[in-house]
């Protein structure tokens, strides 16, 4: 699969619209889903900030290539940590929710400690380009205290774990289709994991689309024959 700046912006351009007609639709048939709805929404906005990265590498603009990482970066250790847990906790029952509150709560920790000291120590994230993908490489404050394949999974755990645990058939489908887009990276795509595992869930995530304009539907009613 080639990655490019015209693969982002086409993933962006379908994304976003089908993101918003997504959570529209969900409003009118069912609330609970607007949330997991809208990561389609997101994924394609975080795919328009990794358009731009291309672009800015491509020109190139060291100023822009960090702003726009920075931005990308922002969806992968703040936005899915958090929205996913956030997302599944309206599909659950009262007694459940707890359980995803501690989801966001420990995603939002985790990403925060990684995130924020990207904007206090320079030189913490570099943005490499290559041949048809793009490798983030940072420096992490967790690197002290636990080896790097520790925090990925970690990491993993807060946002694929409450999708395969809910009590929800879509969103455990879902958490199925967003491992094996895991799978797929770890074997075929390790040189540049979290531009081709964010890709994969952004291409996943379409089918959030196809659930949510499938529910509603009313069947047709069954054709009465004269006796």
């Amino acid at each position: 699969m080639c990655f490019s700046a015209e693969a982002s912006y086409t993933a962006a351009a379908l994304l976003i619209p089908l993101g918003l007609a997504s959570v529209s639709r969900a409003a009118k048939v069912e609330p609970k889903y607007a949330p997991l709805c809208a990561l389609p929404l997101l994924f394609g906005l975080q795919q328009l900030m990794e358009g731009m990265v291309w672009t800015a590498g491509g020109q190139p603009d060291a100023l822009w290539v960090e702003r726009f990482s920075l931005a990308y970066m922002f969806f992968s250790w703040i936005a899915w940590p958090v929205w996913v847990p956030v997302s599944v906790y309206f599909l659950e029952s009262p007694e459940r929710r707890p359980l995803y509150l501690a989801f966001a709560v420990g995603g939002a920790m985790l990403g925060g400690v990684q995130y924020i000291p990207y904007f206090v120590h320079q030189g913490w994230l570099t943005t490499t380009f290559l041949e048809h993908a793009i490798s983030y490489n940072d420096t992490q404050l967790l690197d002290a205290l636990m080896t790097r394949e520790a925090t990925n999974l970690l990491y993993l755990v807060f946002i694929i774990a409450p999708l395969l645990v809910s009590s929800d058939r879509h969103a455990r489908f879902f958490g199925l289709l967003v491992t094996l887009a895991l799978v797929n990276t770890y074997f075929f795509f390790a040189y540049a994991y979290i531009s081709v595992f964010c890709m994969g869930g952004a291409i996943m995530s379409f089918y959030l689309v196809w659930m949510i304009f499938q529910k509603g539907r009313r069947s047709p009613a069954p054709v009465s024959h004269p006796a």
